[in-house]
């Protein structure tokens, strides 16, 4: 429960407290870190333990020798992440719609450091990740790369940046053009935005128009409590290297511009997650749907017995933390079984249940159902190089991962600030600002100095192919500091439609195993060649007012920064590149709709009945943007087909 957690954080900053001070100081500080905990604690006693099942006895049936026993559903969706807790709350609207949702992790909602915007990073390498590594990229300086996963009810929604901004109109328009089916396009599908959305105007930004976003949606978006002073000047210094003011990056004008970005947060400033939005407990006193926790599905169960397989319903069994598996269950699902375990997990739970390409499977000795090339095939994910400066605002982050008595009073004071308030640093989300530009912008990128021409990869002429995403703090790893002393910044680079696809594989039939995950960053020359192209841009909003000038110390010689980055050459900055790629935690595409992928545009597996899947393994490109709006509406429109099927 969060008051158990906040206790058992306690502890640790009174120890480090402690050591720093004398006796006064240490009784006045301990006085203070309790009332901060206590405030916490006193604020979460009002979070409702949901409705969960982890007896799962209460709702399936323990296999028998004959492994033949049942209990039915009409409805099976595997996985409680983005889209599976969608779709759990929309299929179970109809009482006489029997629901099952199972989910591998726990609740979200009594997890402090997902409740809290700045806290996401903390989830990272911790129970509630699935703490997946790459293999060795063999054009990223031959180095296994991190994925974050969240092993949670809401999936990544309960552990990302919270940002709502959805993609350009032209990437919905091509999944039309893909999938044949022009309910993608973006006059058809934006419909589904708004009605997952209840936007919160803000007087701060006027410039939205209340009129083009959800209003009476179950995810509430706004703007957060806090604006770092770095990033305005972000806003503005973008604004005057010629990249527009863009007032929402989410409508039909399209997505390029500058601003600060729309979050997934509450009036409170509390990250709102697909759980926290969904799975409500009105919705989870539903007597038709049942949520089971801490479960794997293991496969997905079929008949055989005619030409084309059906799905019947789904295995699935716990396994503890010391890694002991409990006994097996088998659920049938009497209408279908809708896989949305993401882009991951989607690919390996098919591939287990005998879904996918033939040779693969048969390496590994699994029967094969249906001989499908298309899974675990056109991984996509967006690449991120970092660069970091130092700053000069006073007012860096750093304190919310304390290092000394100073940064410790900071964190205390704003964690009080946040608990009663919703305000301060503590309800950033660390990345608040952003760029959407092209690659090919004359104005950024004048002929006269930039001569060769880059592919031409996006969606559209209006769609951008780079972001950047400026931070309030410098990392070295996805959840340390660079320095704990050094007062600095980092803008992201990202690679919105990178031109290298990679794949997935399975390392064994043991569904505990984790798939093998090769994302082949880096394979073309166009994705190197564009992330150069956004350094160089990156560097230069760096240098112009007004960051110039009251954020960016632009005299700074620190050898862990990187102002020396105007000096070295394109070939000495793609090194830099190579070196440095991280993900954005983007994947999509593994399970891919279209007529050469696994999904048909109602998101049926071809060659299958009874069986979809609904995540973003489903999208057949990778949009300009970020993908969690765009699960959540791709949720919502399965749904509406679903129901109009079973009318």
């Amino acid at each position: 429960m969060i008051h158990n957690d906040a206790f058992a954080r306690l502890p640790n900053l009174l120890n480090v407290l402690q050591a720093h001070t004398g006796t006064k100081s240490r009784l006045f500080l301990g006085a203070a870190a309790s009332a901060v905990a206590l405030t916490i604690i006193l604020k979460q006693f009002n979070v409702k333990q949901p409705k969960l099942i982890t007896d799962y006895a209460k709702v399936a049936r323990e296999l028998n020798n004959n492994g033949l026993e049942f209990d039915e559903w009409d409805f099976i969706i595997v996985g409680g992440g983005t889209a599976g807790c969608v779709l759990a709350s929309r299929l179970s609207e109809d009482p006489n719609t029997r629901v099952l949702l199972i989910e591998a992790g726990g609740s979200s909602k009594d997890v402090v450091e997902s409740r809290i915007p700045s806290g996401f990073l903390q989830l990272f390498h911790t129970k509630r990740d699935y703490n997946l590594y790459t293999e060795p990229q063999q054009h990223a300086g031959n180095k296994k790369k991190y994925w974050p996963r969240a092993k949670l009810l809401g999936g990544c929604s309960a552990m990302n940046a919270m940002m709502a901004q959805y993609g350009a109109p032209s990437d919905f328009d091509e999944w039309a053009e893909i999938a044949g089916d022009k309910s993608w396009s973006w006059t058809n599908f934006s419909k589904y935005f708004r009605k997952f959305e209840k936007y919160n105007p803000d007087p701060r930004f006027p410039h939205v128009d209340p009129l083009l976003r959800g209003a009476n949606g179950p995810v509430e978006i706004g703007y957060n409590a806090h604006i770092w002073p770095g990033c305005a000047g972000f806003v503005r210094a973008s604004m005057n290297v010629g990249i527009p003011f863009s007032p929402d990056f989410c409508t039909t004008k399209g997505t390029q511009g500058t601003n600060k970005l729309l979050l997934c947060t509450d009036h409170k400033s509390t990250r709102v997650t697909a759980e926290s939005a969904y799975l409500t407990d009105d919705v989870l006193s539903r007597p038709n749907l049942t949520v089971i926790t801490y479960a794997r599905v293991t496969k997905v169960l079929f008949d055989t017995s005619s030409s084309i397989p059906r799905a019947i319903g789904v295995e699935f069994a716990s396994r503890s933390d010391v890694g002991i598996v409990g006994p097996k269950f088998h659920a049938r699902a009497t209408k279908e079984v809708i896989v949305s375990g993401g882009a991951i997990y989607s690919p390996h739970i098919l591939m287990l249940s005998g879904i996918g390409p033939a040779v693969q499977l048969s390496r590994h000795y699994i029967p094969v159902v249906l001989d499908a090339p298309g899974v675990g095939a056109n991984l996509l994910d967006h690449p991120a190089v970092p660069i970091r400066l130092k700053e000069k605002t006073g007012k860096a982050f750093n304190h919310l991962m304390p290092y000394n008595m100073r940064t410790r009073c900071l964190f205390m004071r704003d964690l009080l600030r946040y608990q009663l308030c919703g305000t301060g640093p503590i309800a950033s989300n660390i990345g608040e600002a952003v760029a959407f530009f092209r690659s090919d912008d004359p104005v950024l990128f004048p002929p006269t100095e930039y001569k060769h021409d880059i592919e031409d990869a996006n969606s559209g002429t209006d769609a951008p192919d780079i972001e950047l995403v400026m931070c309030t703090a410098a990392a070295r790893a996805p959840n340390g500091l660079l320095e704990k002393n050094l007062e600095a910044y980092q803008i992201l680079i990202v690679l919105l439609r990178p031109t290298s696809k990679g794949s997935l594989f399975l390392k064994s039939t043991n569904p505990w195993d984790d798939p093998l995950i090769d994302p082949s960053y880096l394979e073309t020359k166009h994705d190197v060649d564009v992330l150069v192209r956004g350094v160089r841009a990156a560097f230069k909003i760096a240098h112009t007012e007004p960051m110039s000038t009251s954020v960016t110390d632009v005299h700074s010689t620190h050898p862990g920064l990187d102002h020396h980055f105007s000096r070295l050459s394109d070939a000495e900055l793609v090194d830099v590149v190579r070196d440095r790629v991280e993900t954005l935690y983007h994947p999509v595409g593994t399970c891919a709709m279209g007529p050469g992928g696994v999904v048909d545009s109602n998101l049926r597996v071809h060659g299958t009945q009874g069986l979809r899947v609904c995540d973003a393994s489903v999208f057949p490109k990778l949009l300009s943007g970020h993908p969690t709006g765009a699960v959540i509406a791709t949720a919502e429109k399965l749904a509406d087909v679903i129901k109009a099927q079973y009318a």
